[in-house]
């Protein structure tokens, strides 16, 4: 997702921010589906133990083979059966299957290349006040992924910059978006900073951390 370009006095430099844009843009390619990949799997084992409890055993099993058989349809491309079982368990499921089965849902519609619809999906999602503020605040999260290449870098960052508190579970990959929107927006000094910020913090998880001292020293460069 290569940016544009910052004006350069010559044309050597010129041709330098070029290259550093491109390894950046491919960076990016490389690692920025494992953010969506480890979110989703979080709030897979997350959501599922939430559709476990409270409830009586047969209904959580009715739901579990429901949620089973619309993740087999998804890979085997049968989107039709897929949006048809999880729409019956956003409609009728427990608690967490109807909230995971509504991230897929807006899964579904990021895959077929809508963007912008799988971001208001997931936006409707973050917004919804039943919803426990985790998997709201994952929404949100996942929103703004799918919005950075139509979304205005401020209002993302405006949109997400509450999820950085030390207290919410989903700081760290939402210090990685800030960062990224900070350069996105022309900003490549904070951008650093930021990176270089979440490199050196220990709390973070080792992935997090790997990209962006791999990302802080491209663009230092």
């Amino acid at each position: 997702m290569a940016d544009q370009n910052p004006e350069k006095d010559s044309f050597f430099k010129e041709i330098d921010e070029e290259l550093r844009q491109e390894s950046y843009a491919k960076l990016w390619k490389k690692y920025g589906k494992y953010l969506i990949g480890i979110a989703v799997i979080f709030v897979a084992s997350v959501a599922a133990y939430q559709g476990w409890k409270g409830y009586d055993l047969s209904r959580r099993s009715n739901d579990s083979a429901l949620y089973a058989s619309a993740l087999n349809a998804i890979s085997q491309n049968k989107t039709n059966d897929a949006t048809s079982a999880l729409a019956r368990l956003t409609k009728d499921g427990t608690t967490g299957y109807s909230i995971l089965a509504q991230l897929n849902q807006a899964g579904l519609i990021a895959r077929s290349g809508d963007a912008t619809g799988a971001a208001t999906a997931y936006l409707s999602i973050a917004n919804d006040t039943k919803i426990n503020e985790i998997f709201r605040d994952l929404a949100l999260i996942l929103s703004t992924m799918h919005n950075l290449d139509n979304g205005d870098p401020v209002e993302l960052t405006n949109q997400i910059q509450h999820l950085i508190l030390p207290s919410n579970p989903w700081r760290h990959t939402a210090r990685e978006l800030v960062a990224l929107l900070a350069k996105k927006s022309g900003n490549i000094k904070q951008a650093v900073q930021l990176y270089k910020e979440l490199a050196d913090d220990v709390t973070a998880p080792a992935g997090i951390r790997a990209r962006a001292a791999e990302v802080s020293a491209i663009l230092s460069n």
